[in-house]
């Protein structure tokens, strides 16, 4: 029984491991010319979450600092290579916990005791702009960014983390 129990525990443990990892997905633009790139300009997308400003900062250093790793350097010029955008969307996942005692087919069953939560998980949007030629170039998206019901210092290590994933394959590898 104790085995068992430790299974379960364990299968739990590994479960929401897995559920509360931030997936990462991006697209570009094949003939965009990503090595010609080498300043970018941030530009705000109409229509987004507005944030607060420790939040934005947060960002902002996050995404600079894996720009820079990417040879990108900010700029507040109109001639700029890139123009990059982020939008923040905080949605609402349903959960249920549930916890049960004992009985099985000795007892004539046993009780199960269930609630239901809200989640807020926070998706990160990140496009990138030619302003040459006016068209978006390339986009990607990290789940699980942003959650607002943990403490600060976890947030931001999630921020910095979900930055990292999601401009892992930026720039896209060249054609062959």
């Amino acid at each position: 029984m104790k085995k068992k129990t430790i299974g379960i525990a364990l299968s739990a443990l590994v479960f929401a491991a897995i559920a509360s990892a931030q997936d990462v997905s991006y697209n570009f633009d094949t003939s965009a010319r990503f090595n010609d790139f080498k300043t970018y300009k941030w530009v705000e997308i109409p229509g987004g979450v507005k944030l607060d400003d420790l939040l934005v900062r947060q960002l902002n250093s996050a995404l600079q600092a894996e720009l820079g790793k990417k040879g990108l350097s900010k700029t507040d010029s109109e001639t700029a290579d890139l123009y990059i955008g982020y939008q923040v969307a905080i949605n609402q996942e349903r959960a249920i916990n549930a916890y049960g005692m004992g009985g099985g087919w000795r007892m004539g069953g046993g009780m199960v005791n269930a609630q239901t939560s809200t989640i807020q998980i926070g998706t990160m949007d990140l496009d990138m702009y030619d302003p040459a030629t006016k068209t978006l170039v390339w986009r990607g998206a990290a789940t699980k960014t942003i959650d607002m019901g943990i403490k600060p210092a976890k947030r931001e290590q999630n921020i910095q983390k979900g930055a990292a994933k999601l401009l892992k394959n930026y720039p896209p590898a060249p054609k062959k």
